[in-house]
C-alpha cells in the first residue's frame, strides 16, 4: 500500500498539471471506488469544479474544490493516480506512454479536465476508495487521525508513547496514533533505530524514543526524495518507479545478511510481515 513517502510523491507530481484545472467529465468501470456516494451524484457534482489546492493527509489525497468540496482519495494496496493522454480501443483505455508497465495498464477511472488534462486510477485489486465531501465535514472526520511525523516535535512524539500501550511496531503502523507509516517504513525506521519491532513500548526510554523519532525523519525524508517506493505497484503520476527500493534496509529481504552481519528475520505482527535483525535491533 502507498505509505507517506508514495502519497506525497503523487500530490507533489499532481500539482503542477492538475492544481487550477476543471473537471469536466468522469468514467470509471468499477462504480464501487465510489464510497459514500454514487457514481452518477459524483459526476453530477464535481463537473465545473476547479481545484483549488491539492494536499495529503496520511495516506489520503485530497483536492480542495471549488463549491466547499473535497474529493479525497485513498490509493490503497495496488492503486495509484497517473497523469497522460489515454484513448478507447476494442473497449479497452489505452496510453502509449504507459504501454511497457503492467502496474499501469489497469485503469479504473478517468478524471478528465479543461486544458486536455486527464487524470486516471491504475489499482489491479479495486480497493481503492474515492469520496466527495462538504469541507466542513472531511475536516470533522480528519482531526481523528494522528499527527504528521514530519511535522511533529520531538517533545509532542514522546508525549505520544505516554499514552499509548502495546507493541513499539504496531504503534507506529496506527493511523490514529500517527499518520502514514504502513509495513515497509515501519521494518525500516526501526533499523535504522537499533530497536526490536517486538519491544513493548512500556521498555522504551526517552533515547530509544529519540532514535526511533530520528530515524523515521531520515528515512521518510529520504524516500520521498527518491519519490517512494516501487517493491509492489506504486508508480509515479508519469509511471516511473520509485528509487526507494534501491535502499530498503530489511523490508523484504529475509535471510539476507544484515549490515552488522547478521540474517534478517521474517515474523507476522497483527497479520503483517515485519522484517528484522535479531542480531543488532535490541
Amino acid at each position: 500500500m502507498p505509505e507517506l513517502p508514495e502519497v506525497e510523491t503523487i500530490v507533489r507530481g499532481l500539482e503542477k498539471k492538475v492544481q487550477g484545472r476543471t473537471f469536466l467529465n468522469v468514467w470509471t468501470d468499477s462504480e464501487k471506488i465510489f464510497k459514500n456516494i454514487s457514481f452518477n451524484n459524483f459526476t453530477k457534482k464535481i463537473k465545473g469544479k476547479k481545484v483549488l489546492e491539492i494536499k495529503r493527509r496520511g495516506k489520503n489525497i485530497l483536492f480542495e474544490l471549488s463549491d466547499n468540496l473535497v474529493l479525497l482519495i485513498h490509493q490503497k494496496i495496488t492503486g495509484h493516480l497517473l497523469l497522460g493522454k489515454w484513448r478507447k480501443k476494442n473497449n479497452t483505455w489505452i496510453s502509449d506512454r504507459f504501454i511497457k508497465d503492467k502496474a499501469n495498464q489497469f485503469i479504473r477511472v478517468i478524471f478528465f479536465l479543461d486544458k486536455g488534462v486527464q487524470m486516471a486510477l491504475s489499482d489491479l485489486r479495486k480497493f481503492a476508495k474515492i469520496e466527495l465531501w462538504n469541507k466542513n465535514e472531511i475536516e470533522k472526520e480528519l482531526e481523528l487521525l494522528g499527527p504528521e511525523p514530519l511535522e511533529i516535535n520531538f517533545s509532542d512524539f514522546e508525549k505520544l508513547f505516554l499514552k499509548k500501550k502495546g507493541v513499539v511496531k504496531q504503534a507506529l503502523m496506527d493511523q490514529n496514533f500517527i499518520v502514514g507509516i504502513g509495513n515497509i517504513y515501519a521494518s525500516d525506521i526501526l533499523w535504522e533505530a537499533k530497536i526490536d519491532p517486538r519491544r513493548k513500548i512500556e521498555t522504551l526510554n526517552k533515547k530509544d524514543l529519540k532514535k526511533i523519532y530520528l530515524a523515521m525523519l531520515s528515512i521518510l525524508k529520504e524516500s520521498i526524495k527518491l519519490k517512494g517506493d516501487s517493491f509492489s505497484d506504486f508508480r509515479t503520476v508519469l509511471g516511473d518507479k520509485g528509487g526507494y527500493h534501491q535502499v530498503v534496509r530489511v523490508y523484504g529481504k529475509e535471510n539476507e545478511k544484515c549490515k552488522c552481519g547478521g540474517i534478517i528475520k521474517r515474523i507476522k505482527q497483527g497479520g503483517r510481515s515485519t522484517f528484522f535483525c535479531p542480531k543488532c535491533q535490541k
